[in-house]
């Protein structure tokens, strides 16, 4: 296989979990508008409170499997050793099982105590529905992790988005449900509490339990299919090459090794928004502010502005999730002229996108926010205002992450994050007690953590890779593109909104706008040459039809 073919199935297998992720964001954002009008803004609070000490939770627990796992596999198969790579599953199947487990038994015994630390005792119902959901989602994970290691990304995209589906429709059917029943109770202890809400959340936090179950499901029915024809190439191997296989021990303990340096640098890199949640809350109170008025701005900050920055952001998550596997089988082959090439064809597959998403987000955060939830708060659409930005250094720190972690630099993103979250911990307090931004400081404190974690990735990346991005072409011209694009968006919407009055056709007609007038400038600028598009997912065709409407340069190198 050439280069050239190797190049374009790493980012089409980057692009069908990312597109997945977009659809399942996309799904996740429908189901939030029906689900936030039922539960409100205090039962977002609940939603968010107990889904953030789950996520911990999980992360702790198990979510560094995936990774891991994928890691392994594909070095293992990179290096031929078939029989090693069925034992790093069948050893990675054990810890989740054992430490998904451990971590639902917390959540669901100890509920009440984390749901009283974060000033939010209701969210103690939807948390205690999220326990078992740890077990689920931790065998899940293994069995994604097993395929991506095997270079296909498409039993996760699927059941990711199976998952989703049924997440939502579960979600939006039992929050409806038990609001009702939590209302009733409400009414028998005085009608003062906010038990509907309480329980719509729990509502809410079934489908992501009985979602997960459906996402399982299709990966073992895909592993059941596949399980005989691996577990001949596995005879085979053993039969042609006569070779040993590593023993389990040596296996868990090579995989224990590997989890823990991402297990800690992930859950330190994610612990932020719990970390922020619980100081926000509790600094806000002693600060004077009462703790319904708390409750509503998180609400509105987890229920708005988190669900609409993370759309973009899971692109490359999804990106970075496929990296690792191609970088680990590269550098297990020490091809370090191929490593290089990868991390530079993911910077600019990310950026190319992340660019036009935080302009188009910060440019339309009001029409948008009417779009997808008329009604909202303006504080919404100000908070994404305010904290767009951090949607492009998300999108970088969370590539570099997987970038280090495919090359076995495992502790360089732990010392990154510890840094960055110390950064954020200091600028929290003074956001609020010296500047009295009050939720705008969760903002603020994105942008920090964010951008600290960017630069020393970045550095670190440089360092232990010898990468060094082109700044021209990955950052100078998709900004320059996206900020025209950003004009262009904001005229287009202006002026038909003066004609027609109606948010939503004015909204969907600038977005169209803003996609073809980037693509354009981004071509003409040479921000993408005709050999790079080669390189992309569906390039040929892009090229094609680009040429047909004169949008490429003719001298494109």
């Amino acid at each position: 296989m050439s280069n050239r073919q190797k190049d374009t199935t790493f980012l089409v297998q980057g692009s069908v979990l990312a597109i997945a992720s977009i659809i399942s964001r996309i799904i996740g954002l429908v189901y939030r508008i029906p689900m936030t009008n039922i539960i409100g803004e205090h039962g977002n609070d609940y939603y968010s409170c107990a889904f953030e000490i789950y996520s911990t939770l999980l992360m702790i627990s198990s979510y560094s499997l995936p990774m891991a796992v994928s890691k392994m596999v594909s070095a293992n198969m990179a290096s031929r050793k078939r029989q090693n790579a069925w034992r790093v599953f069948q050893g990675a199947m054990i810890i989740a099982l054992v430490t998904g487990t451990a971590g639902c038994l917390v959540v669901f015994f100890k509920a009440q105590a984390l749901a009283n630390l974060f000033q939010t005792p209701l969210s103690y119902y939807p948390l205690r529905v999220l326990a078992p959901t740890l077990v689920i989602v931790a065998v899940l994970g293994v069995f994604r992790g097993f395929f991506q290691g095997l270079g296909t990304m498409i039993p996760s995209a699927i059941s990711q988005i199976l998952e989703q589906i049924v997440n939502a429709v579960v979600s939006v059917a039992a929050a409806y449900i038990l609001f009702g029943y939590g209302k009733r109770i409400a009414e028998t202890m005085g009608g003062n509490q906010h038990y509907a809400e309480a329980y719509g959340a729990a509502g809410g936090t079934l489908g992501t339990s009985v979602g997960a179950i459906m996402g399982l499901a299709f990966c073992v029915f895909v592993f059941i299919l596949y399980h005989k024809k691996f577990k001949k190439m596995v005879v085979r191997e053993q039969r042609q090459r006569r070779t040993v296989p590593e023993s389990y021990g040596s296996i868990m303990k090579i995989l224990i090794l590997t989890i823990v340096p991402i297990l800690v640098s992930t859950t330190l890199y994610n612990l932020v928004s719990i970390v922020d949640q619980g100081m926000f809350k509790n600094l806000a109170i002693l600060q004077g502010y009462d703790s319904d008025s708390v409750s509503k701005w998180w609400g509105i900050y987890s229920g708005y502005y988190s669900v609409l920055t993370k759309v973009p952001i899971s692109i490359s998550t999804a990106l970075a999730t496929s990296s690792v596997p191609a970088l680990a089988a590269a550098f297990a082959l020490k091809n370090h002229d191929q490593v290089r090439h990868r991390i530079s064809l993911s910077m600019r597959f990310i950026l190319v996108i992340a660019m036009p998403c935080t302009v188009g987000m910060i440019v339309l955060a009001g029409p948008i926010m009417q779009l997808l939830f008329p009604g909202a708060s303006d504080l919404a659409a100000s908070l994404i205002r305010a904290g767009g930005i951090s949607i492009i250094f998300y999108s970088i720190s969370t590539l570099s992450n997987a970038v280090l972690q495919g090359i076995d630099r495992m502790r360089i993103p732990i010392r990154n994050a510890i840094i960055a979250l110390a950064v954020n911990v200091v600028s929290l307090p003074i956001s609020l007690f010296v500047f009295h931004l009050n939720i705008y400081a969760m903002t603020v404190g994105n942008i920090v953590f964010s951008l600290v974690m960017c630069i020393l990735n970045a550095l670190s990346v440089r360092k232990y890779s010898g990468f060094t991005p082109d700044i021209s072409k990955t950052f100078l011209k998709p900004a320059i593109s996206a900020v025209i694009m950003g004009a262009v968006v904001y005229l287009i919407y202006f002026v038909l909104y003066k004609v027609t009055g109606i948010n939503s056709i004015c909204t969907v007609i600038a977005i169209l706008a803003g996609i073809i007038s980037y693509a354009v400038i981004l071509l003409q600028i040479k921000g993408l040459t005709e050999s790079e598009l080669k390189s992309f997912p569906k390039g040929d065709l892009i090229i094609r039809y680009a040429k047909k409407l004169h949008i490429l340069p003719a001298v494109t190198e």
